[in-house]
């Protein structure tokens, strides 16, 4: 009983071991979507810029 009981401690303390990873990692993700949303078009622009000075040359 005392090892079924271990047992079963064990696989729930994984399983939130790995929710918290997985809140982390989609943490991550939004502050890289509203990072790269808030400056998607000052990244645009300088590739523009480095096009064009490339094709003018």
């Amino acid at each position: 009983m005392i090892r079924l009981l271990e047992l079963w401690l064990w696989v729930r303390e994984k399983g939130q071991g790995l929710v918290e990873y997985a809140l982390i990692l989609v943490l991550i993700a939004i502050v890289v979507i509203v990072i790269l949303t808030a400056l998607g078009n000052q990244v645009s622009t300088v590739f523009s810029q480095i096009t064009s000075a490339l094709s003018g040359s």
